[in-house]
Formats: C-alpha cells, sequence, structure tokens
C-alpha cells in the first residue's frame, strides 16, 4: 500500500514539473525568435518563464521624442494570435496617440489586427508612433489639435512634459533616458 502511495505521489509530482504549453505560447516563443528589434527597442520579461507578459522599452534616437524611454507593457492572451495583445504605456506622456491612462492608438491593435501579423510588427508600429505621430486618430485629442495647429509649442509641451512637467493640470512622467 505504502509502494503504491509513493508511486502516485511520483506521478503527480512529474506532472507538474510539465505545464502544458498553449498555442499561444507557441505562437509567441516563434514570434519572440524571430524578432529583430534596432538598438532603440528592448524587452524585459519580469518572469523569464511567462512569455505572455513583458515589457517593452523605446528609447527614440531621432524626432521630437529623441532622448526619452518609453516603457509599454504586453499583455498577451490565450487566443494569440486570432487576438491582438494588450499593450498599453505605463507612464504618462504627452502624445496623440497615448492617452493619459496609457491605452495606445495603434489600427494593428484593434480593427485591422490579423492572426498574420507578429509582435515585432506590434514594435515596430510602436516606435514608429514616435517618429510620426498621427493626427487623424488620436486618444489625445488635445495633443493632436496642438500638433496640427501649433507644431512649434507642441514640440515645447513635448519636450516638457519628457522632463515630468505639469502641462495644463497633468503631471507627466519623466521619461528622459539615462
Amino acid at each position: 500500500m505504502i509502494k503504491i502511495w509513493s508511486m502516485k505521489k511520483n506521478e503527480e509530482a512529474a506532472g507538474k514539473k510539465k505545464p502544458k504549453t498553449s498555442a499561444a505560447q507557441i505562437r509567441v516563443q516563434k514570434d519572440l525568435t524571430e524578432l529583430d528589434l534596432p538598438s532603440t527597442m528592448k524587452t524585459y520579461f519580469h518572469d523569464p518563464a511567462d512569455l505572455l507578459n513583458f515589457t517593452l522599452t523605446i528609447t527614440p534616437d531621432e524626432g521630437m521624442y529623441k532622448g526619452g524611454a518609453f516603457n509599454f507593457s504586453f499583455a498577451i492572451n490565450s487566443n494569440y494570435p486570432h487576438d491582438p495583445p494588450k499593450v498599453k504605456c505605463t507612464q504618462t506622456i504627452y502624445h496623440p496617440n497615448v492617452d493619459l491612462e496609457g491605452n495606445v492608438c495603434l489600427n494593428i491593435l484593434r480593427e485591422d489586427w490579423k492572426p498574420v501579423l507578429n509582435l515585432n510588427a506590434v514594435m515596430v508600429g510602436l516606435q514608429y508612433l514616435f517618429l510620426e505621430p498621427n493626427t487623424d486618430d488620436p486618444l489625445n485629442k488635445e495633443a493632436a489639435q496642438e500638433m496640427s495647429k501649433n507644431r512649434d509649442e507642441f514640440v515645447m509641451h513635448v519636450k516638457s512634459s519628457m522632463r515630468g512637467a505639469n502641462i495644463k493640470g497633468v503631471q507627466y512622467t519623466s521619461v528622459i533616458s539615462q
């Protein structure tokens, strides 16, 4: 009887060591293996065993956001790649396509998502938003209007906000890279 009990315990322990890998995890692993990120983008995994949740840091080397380090959290659900990853900016930034809660307006994260797209496409799309903010489909309408009507003032507000300034009653996160 004791021998049967110990065999059962060993089987349970063996079963716990190898969790089942989901289709989403396999696809994310493939996407991450194929990543070809420039030096201006870095990924960070808080838990190396959890590939479905990580942070991307973008440090633009040109344009009005140059000198900043912008962090985005990626949360990928079990229905990936049929559902896009959930991406949020973890800092409060002054940008037409990122609202004050960190939601990102990028078409491939919403209506234009297709399962053939991968994480690299999302990351490149995010980086592009720092080179060419899109005022036609903004989440921060005030920033978009300012960019369209008075670009010099917009650039001044971007630079101030990156240093952690308070602009029009909103306290922004200092994002100046070290």
